[in-house]
C-alpha cells in the first residue's frame, strides 16, 4: 500500500466509479474537504444514486418511495459541479497513465480514483433460474418487479435465509403472501450471527407463519411454459410458488480492479486503514473494500450500509493530503415484524454468546465473547439507546466479568470503564 498521497492541486481530477451510496457520499465528502477540482461520477444505473437497505425493508412494505432514499436530488450534482454520468460504467483502468475508460467510449484522466463498484447478487447454477417469475434483489428495478409480484395470497419461495431473504419474507407476510424459506445451513443467518441467534430468527419467522426448510438443498426451480412454478428440493419435496426469490448472497464487483493489476484478495480489493489500494492514487470504499481494521488487527470486508455511508469521508480526507483511518466498528441493522435490532462489532473467532435480558420475549442484548472474555460484538434487540455503550465495550478490548455482563442491573457503561 502507498503510505502517503501525492500533492494535490486545486485542478486535480477525481474520478469515482460506482453510483451507489458510497459513490455519492465520496463526491459529497470531497466537496466538504474543499476539493475544488473536477469530480466525475460514473454510475451504471440510470437512476440517481440511492441507498439500498430500503429495497428489502420500507420500499417493499410500501412505506417509502425511491425519492425517500435517493442520496441527493439532481440539483445537488449541478450545484456542486459533480459530473454525474448516469448509465455509464467503467470498462478499464490504466494505473500507469492514470486513466479510466468508460462504456460510452470516452477516457477520463485522474489524479485520484475511487472505486465504489459495490456488489451484485450471487447467481448459483440452479436449473430454471432464468425463468419468468424468478427474482433477484439488488437494484430499485429489481425491487419494483418483486414488489409487483408479491400480492395477497401469492405463494413466495425464498432461496436463502440471509438478511435479504428474511427481510423479504417478513415484508411478503405483511402483504398477505404465503412464504417458504429454504436454507442450506442449520439455522437462518448462521453465517452472519452463528447458530445461537439464528435460532431466534427462525422462531420469529415461524411465529409469523413462514415455512422454513433448513438443511435443505434446492435441486431445481420447476417451470411450466417458461415460468417458475416452484422449487424441487434435494429430498424430492416440491414447493409450489408463484414468485421465487434467489437470495443466496452477493458477489463484490472486483473484476475491474483485478484486471488493472490492483491487489484483490479476501474477497475484495485490498486497502489499508486509509482505504488506499496497491495502486498509487487509487482508493476503494464500500462493499468491495477489504480494509485493514486498526482495532481488530485484521482485514474486514462487509457489505453493510454503514461502510458505504462512512468510508468515503476517510478516502476524501486522504485524497486531500490527510492521514485519516477508517476505525469505525462494523455495524448493521434490520427490522423484521416487531423485531428491530442493531449489531456492532466483528464476531470472528468468538467462543460463546452471553445474553442480557429476555431472549424469549425478544428484548435482549447478545454479546459474542472470545475465550478470554473480551467482547467482540454485540446486538441489541428491541432495546434502544444501548448501541454507544455496546461499542465502547467492544472498543475497550479487555476481558469483562461475564456474570456482570449478563446482569441487566449492571449498567453497560460501567463494564467499559
Amino acid at each position: 500500500m502507498t503510505s502517503t498521497d501525492s500533492e494535490r492541486t486545486p485542478a486535480s481530477v477525481v474520478v469515482i466509479v460506482g453510483g451507489g451510496l458510497a459513490g455519492a457520499k465520496t463526491a459529497e465528502a470531497l466537496r466538504a474537504e474543499q476539493h475544488t477540482g473536477p469530480i466525475v461520477l460514473a454510475s451504471t444505473e440510470q437512476h440517481l444514486p440511492y441507498e439500498r437497505p430500503p429495497l428489502s425493508k420500507e420500499y417493499l412494505a410500501g412505506k417509502q418511495a425511491l425519492d425517500d432514499f435517493t442520496v441527493h436530488p439532481r440539483s445537488w450534482y449541478d450545484e456542486n459541479a459533480v459530473d454525474l454520468r448516469a448509465g455509464v460504467s467503467a470498462t478499464g483502468i490504466d494505473t500507469a497513465l492514470r486513466s479510466v475508460t468508460l462504456s460510452d467510449g470516452s477516457a477520463v484522466g485522474y489524479s485520484s480514483l475511487v472505486l465504489a463498484t459495490g456488489s451484485r447478487s450471487a447467481r448459483p447454477p440452479i436449473d430454471g433460474s432464468d425463468a419468468e417469475g424468478v427474482h433477484y434483489l439488488r437494484s430499485i428495478d429489481d425491487a419494483a418487479a418483486l414488489s409487483g409480484a408479491i400480492t395477497d395470497g401469492a405463494r413466495v419461495a425464498v432461496i436463502g435465509g440471509g438478511w435479504i431473504g428474511l427481510e423479504v419474507a417478513a415484508g411478503a407476510r405483511g402483504r398477505g403472501a404465503q412464504v417458504t424459506v429454504v436454507e442450506a445451513a442449520d439455522q437462518p443467518l448462521q453465517a452472519a450471527l452463528g447458530p445461537e441467534l439464528g435460532a431466534v430468527f427462525a422462531a420469529l419467522h415461524r411465529e409469523h407463519g413462514v415455512e422454513l426448510r433448513l438443511q435443505a438443498k434446492v435441486a431445481a426451480i420447476t417451470t411450466e411454459g417458461g415460468r417458475a412454478t416452484g422449487l424441487r428440493l434435494g429430498n424430492g419435496e416440491q414447493i409450489p410458488a408463484d414468485v421465487v426469490l434467489v437470495a443466496v448472497g452477493a458477489r463484490p464487483n472486483t473484476e475491474l480492479a483485478a484486471e488493472a493489476g490492483i491487489a484483490v484478495e479476501h474477497g475484495g480489493v485490498l486497502v489499508d486503514a486509509g482505504l488506499r489500494t496497491s495502486a498509487p492514487g487509487v482508493y476503494a470504499v464500500g462493499d468491495i473494500a477489504a480494509a485493514q481494521h486498526p482495532l481488530f488487527g485484521t482485514r474486514i470486508r462487509t457489505e453493510h450500509w454503514a461502510n458505504a455511508l462512512n468510508q468515503p469521508a476517510v478516502a476524501a480526507a486522504n485524497i486531500r493530503g490527510g492521514s485519516a483511518e477508517y476505525a469505525r466498528l462494523p455495524y448493521f441493522f434490520t427490522d423484521q415484524y416487531d423485531l428491530g435490532m442493531e449489531y456492532s462489532g466483528y464476531a470472528e473467532g468468538y467462543s460463546r454468546v452471553v445474553y442480557r435480558g429476555d431472549v424469549d420475549g425478544r428484548e435482549f442484548i447478545a454479546f459474542w465473547v472470545d475465550e478470554a472474555g473480551v467482547v467482540l460484538a454485540g446486538m441489541n434487540v428491541n432495546i434502544w439507546d444501548s448501541t454507544d455503550d455496546i461499542k465502547a465495550l467492544i472498543s475497550a478490548r479487555r476481558p469483562v466479568d461475564l456474570g456482570r455482563l449478563a446482569d441487566s442491573s449492571v449498567p453497560l457503561g460501567e463494564l467499559a470503564l
